[in-house]
């Protein structure tokens, strides 16, 4: 059992005091969630604040898979370590833009060595036949680079800034579950709400087409160590980012 279960550890009292602060079965108004999430977090460091959004979709189905990603208002509190191939003009305005690693057949050998002490990786479309050739082991650890994402773009100094600043990428699992980090602890409730509406909405227009019934079905609220807070699925339906 986790630490996050309340079960065994020393963190055990402390969750079980929180735990009693939510309501059980009750769903939150956004306002009052928030305000909350500072009274059940009780961990001595700066805690990610995460949300989980249960969606009517079948991930199995190609056309009912939810990706994308955005730049969050706030930022999330995350330093991102990003990396970009590509030549000439294109690998200079990278460097400008604040990348931490630029090349091309130089990065793709050092990865074929092992290599992997980046975040993100940006790519010129030019670069991908290049990228192809370490994919297996980008691909497992999610960074390979994705022209849905706008990380396989011509303008690399808009894709550093925006990896630069924790541009949030989000997908859902084969549960039909989105998780996505919406900021730290210390942002407080403000920013955080403001990150979590711009996330909301975003997640609402990706509604697929083909989602049948209930498409918002379940929202979770929670940091690093705390209990859940589960959200009111109407009062998100409606937020607009």
């Amino acid at each position: 059992m986790s630490e996050k279960t309340g079960g065994i550890g020393r963190h055990g009292k402390k969750y079980a005091d929180a735990l009693k602060k939510v309501e059980f079965g009750k769903k939150y108004k956004l306002e009052q969630a928030f305000d909350l999430l500072s009274q059940v977090s009780f961990a001595k460091f700066d805690e990610t604040v995460d949300v989980a959004f249960k969606l009517g979709v079948d991930p199995k189905h190609a056309d009912q898979m939810v990706r994308g990603a955005l730049v969050l208002p706030h930022g999330i509190g995350k330093s991102f370590r990003v990396v970009v191939l590509a030549k000439g003009e294109k690998a200079k305005e990278a460097e400008a833009a604040g990348a931490d690693f630029v090349g091309s057949d130089d990065i793709i050998e050092k990865i074929s060595g092992g290599w992997l002490d980046f975040d993100k990786m940006i790519a010129t479309p030019d670069m991908m036949v290049a990228v192809s050739k370490v994919g297996k082991l980008l691909g497992p650890r999610g960074l390979m680079p994705n022209p849905k994402l706008g990380t396989v773009t011509m303008d690399v100094a808009k894709a550093v800034k925006e990896q630069k600043m924790g541009k949030v990428e989000y997908r859902t699992e084969k549960t039909g579950i989105v998780h996505v980090v919406i900021g730290k602890k210390s942002f407080g409730a403000q920013k955080l709400r403001d990150n979590f509406n711009v996330m909301a909405a975003a997640i609402l227009r990706a509604k697929p087409p083909t989602s049948k019934g209930t498409y918002l079905q379940k929202v979770t609220l929670s940091t690093t160590m705390s209990p859940g807070i589960t959200l009111d699925s109407l009062e998100v339906g409606q937020v607009s980012g």
